[in-house]
């Protein structure tokens, strides 16, 4: 992955007024998809939930809070998702964070471009990831 400065160098990332009434929106936005996703896994039974659906949204979740972040520093990465994962080293995320970030960035494209079918259990493994960002990008956001 590259290193967000190469992102910067690129144009890719755009250097810009802080907009927080846009971090405010995705904010917003990532509680009520949250809130939708912990409903629906408690509600439909375990044999019928959608693991690329639940993949999707989890990751949406997180990269829609990434991407305040960079709206509250001032930056634009025009929905770079590559170069949004790479920010979480700057705002203080570890290799390991930032690496299965990424490895669920490649597996959410997979299924939104290329037909990949995940499982359950991976399902569930980003479910966990999701919640442990979810509460470190909510502090940072603060």
């Amino acid at each position: 992955m590259k290193d967000f400065k190469e992102f910067l160098a690129l144009k890719i990332v755009n250097k810009q007024m802080p907009n927080e009434e846009r971090a405010r929106s995705l904010i917003e936005e990532s509680k009520k998809k949250k809130e939708y996703i912990e409903t629906t896994i408690k509600l439909i039974p375990k044999q019928k939930l959608n693991p690329n659906v639940i993949v999707d949204q989890c990751y949406d979740i997180l990269i829609e809070l990434i991407r305040a972040k960079l709206f509250l520093d001032g930056y634009n990465s025009k929905s770079s998702h590559e170069a949004e994962v790479s920010y979480m080293k700057i705002i203080g995320f570890g290799e390991a964070e930032t690496k299965q970030m990424d490895e669920l960035r490649y597996y959410r494209n997979g299924t939104k471009y290329y037909g990949t079918m995940l499982n359950l259990e991976y399902a569930e493994k980003t479910i966990e990831f999701m919640n442990s960002l979810y509460l470190k990008l909510l502090r940072i956001l603060k």
